[in-house]
């Protein structure tokens, strides 16, 4: 049996910055208590790593009990809406903002389109960190979708209108957002109703690399006997790359920790290879690589 680890895999340029952002601060000897707003990123172990190093992980309800404190808090790669830093600012707390600048510009772009009074449509989930920054910006005056259906029976089309994503989202159904809206569009003027929003736009505001991942991700699952596929259960990337695996070779599986491995998975496989959300760390994935070949005394390659 041979065992390898997606190349294409592990964490994304946004997330490895915001985590060498902590590092950084964690280990500049300053003394200073280091918290993040939330999870830093959707992998359990990830987060216990660096706990271990002093991180520390609040709510927005803490931040006012750090007024008067030498802490920092860190903005985690989804972001934030405004009125954290407003909260921020008001209880004197220091914010270190480690959003990825993929988040950031299309906090920007949103912010742009509603200030020109566009209906503001978000391909998204509406409580994911990274939708409420962008919710935010436009003071929670936005359409947030998930399906075709959603987009038809809640979008107003008497309104210029601009469809963005959450930057995870999967493509295929974000086009097909889109095409739905722009279908629509064009049997109201057909019709000759009144009032009738001619100007639409469509953002693909998906991160590219993220989505560059799942045909490599495809074609190295097809290209195996099993996939392992390691990844929080609260990753939203995780589960989007998750079904793209599962698509290309039914024999992939889903693990959070190197346990929940069973060796019934294994039967009859010459090749299996091993994946993982942009949450999940490389060495994570070495660590079930090298589960794997204990658990059979495999030579990995």
């Amino acid at each position: 049996m041979q065992v390898s680890i997606d190349p294409s895999s592990g964490f994304c340029w946004g997330v490895v910055r915001t985590v060498q952002i902590a590092e950084q601060y964690l280990a500049d000897g300053s003394g200073r208590p280091l918290y993040v707003l939330g999870n830093i990123i959707h992998n359990p172990r990830e987060i216990e790593r660096l706990r271990n190093k002093g991180l520390k992980t609040i709510t927005h309800d803490d931040i006012e009990g750090l007024a008067g404190s030498n802490g920092r808090v860190l903005i985690r790669a989804h972001g934030e809406p405004p009125a954290t830093y407003r909260q921020a600012f008001k209880a004197g707390v220091e914010l270190i903002d480690a959003t990825c600048p993929v988040v950031t510009k299309l906090q920007e772009r949103v912010r742009k389109f509603y200030n020109d009074d566009f209906q503001v449509v978000v391909f998204g989930k509406r409580d994911h960190a990274e939708v409420k920054g962008v919710r935010g910006v436009c003071n929670d005056e936005c359409i947030v979708v998930k399906t075709v259906e959603d987009a038809m029976t809640q979008v107003d089309l008497d309104r210029p209108t601009v469809l963005f994503s959450q930057t995870t989202m999967d493509r295929p159904t974000f086009l097909a957002v889109r095409d739905a809206l722009k279908q629509r569009i064009s049997e109201l003027v057909v019709d000759s109703h009144e009032n009738i929003a001619l100007e639409f736009h469509a953002k693909d505001t998906i991160c590219g690399q993220v989505s560059g991942r799942e045909d490599k991700l495809a074609a190295y699952a097809a290209d195996n006997d099993v996939i392992i596929f390691v990844a929080g259960r609260e990753s939203s990337n995780g589960k989007v790359l998750f079904n793209v695996a599962k698509d290309a070779n039914p024999r992939t599986h889903f693990i959070e920790e190197i346990g929940e491995m069973q060796d019934q998975w294994f039967d009859g496989a010459t090749k299996v290879g091993i994946s993982g959300a942009t949450s999940t760390p490389h060495w994570l994935m070495q660590d079930v690589r090298d589960a794997i070949e204990a658990r059979f005394n495999l030579q990995v390659v």
